[in-house]
C-alpha cells in the first residue's frame, strides 16, 4: 500500500491556516453572510479558507486537482483533494462551535476514487481527527500527540446510540417512518449533526449515525476517519465509501441492521 504520510502533513499543515482564518472570523459582529442557489448560506470565512487551502495545494501539489464546496472542481488526474472549508456554516454563523474544515485526499482507484487521507479539523471545540489509508485513526493537537481511534463493540440496536441531523431529509425521501422506527428501537438518539457524529463514531462514543443527502466535500474526510477507526462508512444503497449522494456509518457490527431499517418502505 502506498505511503500518504506526506500527504497527511500537508494536510495538517493547511488544517492549521483554515483554522487561524476561520477562528479569526468566528462570532465576528460584521460577518458577511450570502445565500447560495439552493437556499444555503456561505459566509465570506468559507470562501477565504478554501481560497487559502487552494493557494497552498497549488504550490505543494500543482499536479493534483482540486475540489471544493465553493469554487467546484479544477484540475484533472488520479489525485484529488476535496474540501469542505466549514462544514456546518449555520452553526458558524450563529456562533454554535459545532462546525469543521474537512480535508482529504482521493486516489482514483480502476472507476473511483476513494478517499486515501481524511482530517477533520474543528477548531472552536479545540478537536482534530485524522487518518491515512492503512495507518489507522487518530485524535489529538497534533501528529505527535495523539490518541488511536476504536470503535465501539455495541452489537445490538437496542443498546446503541444513534446521532442524526434532522428530521425533514428523511421525510422528503419517503424514509422517514423507517428513520423513526430506528429512533424507537435505539437506546438513546441525538440530533448532534454534520461532522460530528461521524467522529464519534470512530471514537466509540456513538455507535450508529446517517443522513439522508450530502455532497462529497461533507463525506470523504469523514468516510476514512470512520474506515480506519474499524468502522463502516457506506451509502444508504450499501455502497461503500462517500460516492452516494447519502450516508450510513456505523461499528460495522449494526452496519446491516441500520440499512435495513433505513430501507424500509410503506
Amino acid at each position: 500500500m502506498p505511503d500518504y504520510h506526506d500527504d497527511l502533513r500537508l494536510a495538517h499543515v493547511l488544517a492549521d491556516a483554515a483554522d487561524a482564518a476561520t477562528m479569526e472570523r468566528f462570532k465576528a459582529l460584521d460577518l458577511k453572510v450570502e445565500t447560495k442557489p439552493d437556499m444555503t448560506p456561505v459566509s465570506e470565512a468559507d470562501k477565504a479558507a478554501e481560497e487559502l487551502i487552494r493557494g497552498q495545494l497549488q504550490r505543494a501539489r500543482p499536479r493534483d486537482a482540486i475540489l471544493g464546496e465553493e469554487y467546484g472542481i479544477e484540475g484533472t488526474g488520479p489525485r484529488r483533494w476535496v474540501i469542505d472549508p466549514i462544514d456546518g456554516t449555520k452553526n458558524y454563523v450563529r456562533g454554535v462551535p459545532v462546525w469543521a474544515t474537512l480535508i482529504s485526499l482521493m486516489v482514483r482507484d480502476e472507476e473511483e476514487y476513494r478517499p486515501v487521507v481524511g482530517v477533520v479539523s474543528a477548531p472552536a471545540l479545540g478537536r482534530r481527527w485524522w487518518a491515512a489509508a492503512g495507518g489507522g485513526a487518530y485524535t489529538g493537537r497534533s501528529l505527535t500527540s495523539a490518541t488511536r481511534l476504536q470503535v465501539s463493540r455495541v452489537h445490538s440496536i437496542a443498546d446503541a446510540s444513534f446521532a442524526y441531523s434532522s428530521l425533514s431529509g428523511w421525510e422528503e425521501q419517503g424514509r422517514l417512518d423507517g428513520f423513526l422506527d430506528l429512533t424507537r428501537a435505539c437506546w438513546r438518539t441525538r440530533g448532534y449533526g454534520d461532522f460530528w457524529p461521524y467522529m464519534m463514531v470512530a471514537e466509540g462514543s456513538v455507535d450508529i449515525c446517517a443522513e439522508p443527502e450530502l455532497s462529497l466535500w461533507d463525506m470523504a474526510a469523514n468516510a476514512i476517519v470512520v474506515q480506519e477507526a474499524g468502522g463502516s462508512f457506506t451509502g444508504l444503497d450499501g455502497r461503500r465509501g462517500p460516492h452516494s449522494g447519502n450516508a450510513a456509518a456505523s461499528n460495522g457490527l449494526l452496519h446491516d441492521e441500520l440499512l435495513g431499517y433505513l430501507n424500509q418502505r410503506y
